[in-house]
């Protein structure tokens, strides 16, 4: 990273608890502009991947059920969330983690996954690059009944909908998840089911 408009002063760890949260204090130059001092908090939990699995020939979906704390305390009053499959690399390749996690969290084993894009979800505040894929799968593919590994105490429901029940849930707000609902649309406009 060698951007000449933008020069770091200061990184301060606050805390390291779960992942790492920094507050960083730089000099950004616009162009004709002068020089200001920008103090800014910084999440860094790593990259990840997510997935859509999807069935051309039953026109179906994959999708997850969990509970999320940050929806929760934010107005969500269950605090579960309907989401694709998703996971961050913890030193693997986006391929490969997304391949771990799919078997993991829905238990259908993949052989092959097709990257769409990357996108940063909040970057404004996270450090985070999310890398999504799209995947078909079918009834050979289930290995085990899923939902997550208990020693990282993930409580996965794992869910089969129809495309078109997955793709209104959008609309009906049951589906709030970006990724997902990127996904979604990105099977919609793709035509993928």
């Amino acid at each position: 990273m060698d951007n000449p408009k933008i020069k770091i002063q200061k990184t301060e760890l606050l805390s390291d608890n779960w992942y790492l949260l920094n507050k960083v204090t730089f000099e950004y130059q616009e162009e004709n502009k002068p020089v200001e001092t920008h103090i800014r908090e910084v999440y860094d939990r790593g990259n990840g991947a997510a997935i859509l699995l999807y069935n051309s020939t039953q026109k179906t979906v994959i999708l997850t059920r969990q509970f999320r704390l940050p929806s929760y305390l934010n107005g969500n009053e269950s605090g579960m969330m309907i989401e694709v499959c998703a996971g961050l690399l913890d030193k693997d390749y986006p391929e490969q983690c997304i391949i771990r996690e799919t078997e993991e969290e829905t238990g259908y084993r993949l052989s092959k996954v097709q990257k769409i894009f990357e996108t940063y979800m909040s970057p404004g505040s996270v450090t985070e690059i999310l890398h999504l894929f799209v995947g078909e799968y079918n009834a050979t593919m289930k290995v085990n009944e899923g939902g997550g590994i208990a020693s990282e105490q993930e409580n996965i429901e794992v869910l089969e909908l129809s495309f078109d029940k997955a793709f209104a849930m959008i609309q009906t707000g049951e589906i709030k998840d970006a990724k997902t609902i990127m996904l979604l649309q990105y099977a919609k406009i793709n035509k993928l089911i």
